[in-house]
């Protein structure tokens, strides 16, 4: 967080907070009024101060203001940051590496989740061909050529067990099918916070 953050937050303490304002689309676009914010200085100073409370609401911390973030699908967007045949490497929207995959799902629509040391995202839908060229393994741990996906779709599509692997560093991970609908709750986040009116 920073610095001349933490010092308004102690200056200003019982600043009412707000939502409705700031979402977070699919693609990791940060949107005001449902309008893309096209200025660096803005989206790196709301990514270096996005945070959550207890709750799983996740907001940016405005100098002594929370700004509840409205989610379009979860916390975190991962794009693909390594060379197109290379070990896979990810990062958030946020620009945060990373180092641990402990999870990956595929809905209903074909959207990849990834569980990591960073958080619940889905991956970004312009990286999901260096995804899917790098690092999607058969059980034999051979690399799923594209054509073989036609087959694989049944079972996204009929949620059915999948048999298909991610590999990641020393790890490789196998995919599960999930709806949509239950991801919020399954990984304890609030897609569209709220804020309770003091009591009187």
């Amino acid at each position: 967080m920073d610095e001349s953050v933490l010092r308004a937050m102690a200056k200003w303490p019982n600043v009412p907070s707000v939502c409705g304002w700031l979402a977070l689309d699919r693609r990791g676009n940060w949107l005001l009024k449902r309008e893309t914010i096209g200025n660096e200085a803005l989206k790196a100073f709301i990514s270096r101060n996005y945070l959550h409370d207890d709750a799983g609401n996740w907001y940016f911390q405005n100098g002594p203001q929370r700004v509840f973030v409205d989610l379009d699908c979860t916390p975190f967007v991962y794009r693909v940051t390594s060379a197109l045949h290379a070990p896979l490497a990810l990062a958030t929207h946020i620009g945060d590496n990373v180092n641990t995959l402990h999870g990956a799902w595929i809905d209903e629509q074909g959207a990849i989740l990834l569980h990591t040391d960073r958080g619940i995202g889905i991956a970004h839908d312009q990286d999901l061909d260096p995804l899917l060229l790098a690092a999607m393994i058969d059980v034999n741990g051979n690399v799923i050529e594209e054509s073989a996906f036609d087959t694989l779709l049944e079972f996204i599509e009929h949620q059915r067990p999948i048999p298909l692997w991610l590999k990641f560093r020393d790890s490789n991970v196998k995919f599960e099918p999930i709806r949509s609908a239950d991801v919020p709750q399954r990984f304890g986040f609030n897609p569209a916070p709220s804020v309770t009116p003091p009591a009187a």
